[in-house]
């Protein structure tokens, strides 16, 4: 099955692994780490892969190139259709995350339903910059 084969390789990017739940520092702001995911998902959802891999974070630039990036998206987000609800279901501050060098990241899980699959879990793991801004690091579907 084709999709079968694209969910894989949303991998690519950073497969997220949650090692353990670390306290939130005061500096933390869900806020602004849920705002850059919202703005990172309307990218996707409407198709503008090139912006949303402009966007993301130096750590998944780094990963994968933009034309991969955008191959991979289309191959992976396409054949889902559109998103017909999408419902955050887990948001956990972390600063250690397999794969990745320790930081500041969020992992936060949605519930989603697409147009030709109804039951999805997106994960989307902003981190936070050097610059201080929050970006998406890692992002799968399952």
């Amino acid at each position: 099955m084709l999709r079968n084969s694209l969910i894989p390789a949303l991998s690519v990017v950073i497969l997220i692994t949650v090692l353990s739940c670390q306290n939130e520092p005061e500096s933390y702001n869900e806020d602004a780490a849920t705002l850059s995911v919202a703005k990172w998902l309307q990218l996707i959802d409407s198709g503008n892969y090139q912006e949303s891999w402009e966007t993301a974070a130096e750590i998944f630039k780094a990963q994968i190139g933009a034309e991969d990036w955008i191959k991979t998206a289309v191959a992976a987000r396409n054949p889902l259709g559109a998103v017909v609800s999408r419902k955050m279901t887990s948001q956990v501050y972390k600063t250690t995350i397999q794969g990745a060098p320790d930081g500041e990241y969020v992992v936060i899980e949605f519930s989603t339903a697409f147009e030709n699959k109804k039951s999805a879990t997106e994960t989307i793991t902003p981190m936070l910059d050097p610059d201080g801004q929050w970006r998406v690091s890692g992002y799968y579907i399952r």
